[in-house]
């Protein structure tokens, strides 16, 4: 069992969201405002649809924290669906007239999202039951998780080398109020919300690439020894797991498949004033064999366009057989900044369940102590 695993529960339409945490460390200060700011972050950018207005997600504690703190046991949080006021009949609980009568079956299935596979495998034949819990709105979850993990892993630094993008430019993004593509460069952004506006008038959807960047990891985490404990391995997992992320990139994998060695790999020397390995170059993302080699952690997620299409595309009546159009459910047009948010906090998590297998504690202060005593060893090298 990994140290740090967390589960979710709900439906894209059902009362709330639910995450269990288990493996949390004693004592860890948990800052409330942080982990709302993550879902308000989620909440954002251009080419949302509809559904980010009736809702105003904020995350309740129902156990594992009291006084502002960690206790040591699971952590409960839940985030209410507002949307729930305009579905209670429909998806009721219980089995009754009224339920059966507003219930909206979702039919026929659409292109591209998880209806058709998922109608065969539980033997349903219409996709509502499928798409509510196949729905990205399970992300906010997963982001109020994520961000319990970077609270963690900020109790843990090193030193921050110079960045091609100054820190400063990232985090303004981070903090400012009016989200649009979270794009670094304006002038690259305007081009974007062009190309959103011209999926808008013409019925489609978009895409895109989104990329984190973990600062201040220590190297050592993760581990060669095993296929399901390298933590590149990890990460690829975490991303593709978020909805539409149809591929993963560590550093620059894609182009290093097809350069020769001398352009990828990176070289190694010392900076005795520093007591430390580095690199001029980081195209291995800051893993090698599996293991954090002390730079940068740089993860990037591939997103395929939403499937849910206001024109839609053709596909078949699950009763009849028959060729029609796929069905309409309100959606997104561009969800690309929201994933990007989600592939933070899935890979905050990763790195901070490497980080507990690494330095292990029941409480904040023990795994502090391990954590300076390695990179005390890691100094001494």
């Amino acid at each position: 069992m990994p140290t740090l695993s967390f589960q979710t529960a709900g439906e894209s339409h059902g009362q709330s969201l639910i995450a269990i945490i288990q493996g949390l460390p004693a004592g860890l200060r948990v800052d409330f405002d942080f982990v709302n700011s993550q879902l308000r972050r989620r909440q954002g950018g251009y080419g949302r649809g509809g559904r980010m207005k009736i809702e105003t997600d904020q995350a309740q504690y129902l156990s594992g924290v009291r006084l502002g703190k960690t206790i040591g046991a699971p952590v409960t949080l839940l985030i209410e669906n507002k949307d729930w006021a305009n579905w209670q009949d429909a998806l009721s609980v219980d089995d009754r007239p009224l339920a059966q009568e507003k219930y909206k079956p979702l039919s026929p299935p659409r292109p591209g999202h998880a209806d058709l596979a998922g109608c065969l495998k539980y033997n349903f034949r219409e996709g509502r039951f499928i798409l509510e819990r196949a729905s990205a709105r399970e992300t906010a979850s997963r982001v109020a998780v994520g961000a319990m993990a970077q609270l963690l892993l900020a109790n843990f630094e090193v030193e921050l080398p110079p960045k091609p993008v100054p820190w400063e430019r990232i985090r303004a993004l981070r903090e400012q109020q009016e989200i649009i593509l979270s794009c670094v460069d304006p002038e690259t952004e305007a081009q974007m919300k062009a190309e959103v506006d011209k999926a808008l008038k013409t019925k489609d959807s978009l895409g895109g690439t989104f990329e984190v960047i973990a600062h201040n990891v220590p190297p050592g985490l993760g581990t060669h020894t095993q296929w399901d404990r390298r933590l590149d391995g990890l990460l690829a997992q975490a991303i593709v797991s978020i909805q539409a992320v149809k591929a993963v990139e560590i550093g620059s994998g894609i182009t290093n498949a097809s350069s020769f060695g001398s352009n990828v790999h990176d070289a190694i020397s010392y900076d005795g004033k520093k007591s430390s390995f580095i690199r001029p170059t980081n195209r291995a993302g800051g893993i090698e064999g599996g293991i954090t080699n002390g730079e940068d952690v740089v993860v990037r997620g591939y997103l395929k366009p939403i499937s849910t299409l206001r024109q839609p595309l053709e596909s078949v009546d699950l009763e009849t057989k028959k060729s029609v159009k796929a069905a309409y459910e309100r959606s997104d047009i561009c969800v690309v900044p929201a994933a990007g948010v989600a592939g933070e906090a899935m890979v905050a998590w990763v790195l901070a369940g490497a980080f507990l297998d690494k330095f292990g504690g029941d409480s904040l202060k023990e795994m502090s102590r391990n954590f300076e005593g390695y990179m005390n060893q890691v100094k001494q090298f």
